[in-house]
């Protein structure tokens, strides 16, 4: 599919799909409508089941420069906060928004973000709600919204500190700094970094491929497991890993990776069941 913002394509012979950018000539910049575009989009490979990893990249020099600064002076409805009523309605709004990288968090596949050139304001708040970020050299990360006198509002602040040192997010937010890729790597914001664009989309692809290979069951509930325990005590994380691996355990998904393991190659898993529209 495409739209204003964004392309998506599935490799149903790998299970591996490809969100890319393109608009390079606004330096894929985003709007309000490339939210809900990118939510809707990802739940709807999360509830087929098909999809075993996505990749998310983008065309040009830079990963995304954030929200379209015409937006903050477009009247839009969303950012009026004129009066009690409207601010409140406003805060009903932002948390939809916010909602709509949480999709990335909660699908039942891993998301690998191949970031170049920049990554700035919400195109750091896409890149830090997906499992795995990797980075062309000429990639650098900023908290833009301190510059133009806001707190960064959809997942940054939130997400960074769970990634990084806090006193490098804490840094990152209080003064807008770019981390450039060698120190993206060196605090853990990034996996690897790659010589260019080209180097990064094929490590990227790559990277998904592997995961992709795997059992999806085994994948899905590892993620699971893991967002759960990034966001609780371990005792709680255990207990309901317990109960997620009651869930999960199955002998013949084990047989088929087993066998897949030892002949070195990509194993014959069906794909997750579909979740059921309401």
């Amino acid at each position: 599919m495409a739209n204003d913002f964004f392309s998506l394509a599935l490799d149903d012979a790998s299970g591996v799909a490809t969100l890319e950018l393109n608009r390079p000539d606004r330096l894929n910049t985003v709007a309000p409508a490339f939210f809900g575009a990118l939510r809707d989009e990802v739940q709807r490979l999360s509830d087929a089941g098909r999809t075993r990893a996505l990749v998310i990249r983008s065309t040009g020099r830079h990963f995304c420069a954030g929200m379209a600064l015409d937006v903050f002076a477009s009247g839009l409805a969303l950012l009026d906060t004129g009066d009690a009523r409207k601010r409140l309605a406003f805060q009903d709004s932002l948390r939809r928004l916010m909602a709509c990288f949480d999709v990335l968090d909660e699908a039942r596949f891993p998301v690998v973000c191949a970031v170049q050139g920049g990554c700035v304001g919400a195109g750091l708040d896409l890149a830090a709600a997906c499992d795995i970020r990797v980075a062309s050299a000429d990639a650098f990360f900023t908290v833009q919204e301190i510059h133009i006198g806001m707190a960064a509002d959809v997942g940054s602040l939130q997400r960074l500190p769970k990634i990084v040192p806090e006193g490098v997010a804490r840094q990152m937010a209080y003064t807008g700094e770019r981390v450039g890729a060698e120190r993206a790597l060196a605090v853990g914001l990034v996996n690897a970094v790659l010589p260019d664009a080209a180097a990064l989309h094929a490590h990227a692809q790559q990277l998904a491929a592997e995961i992709a290979a795997k059992s999806p069951l085994a994948i899905a509930g590892s993620k699971r497991a893991l967002n759960y325990a990034r966001d609780h005590g371990t005792h709680d994380a255990l207990a309901q890993m317990a109960l997620l691996q009651s869930a999960i355990f199955d002998i013949g998904e084990m047989s088929a990776a087993i066998a897949a393991w030892k002949d070195k190659r990509a194993g014959d898993f069906d794909p997750l069941a579909p979740v059921a529209g309401v």
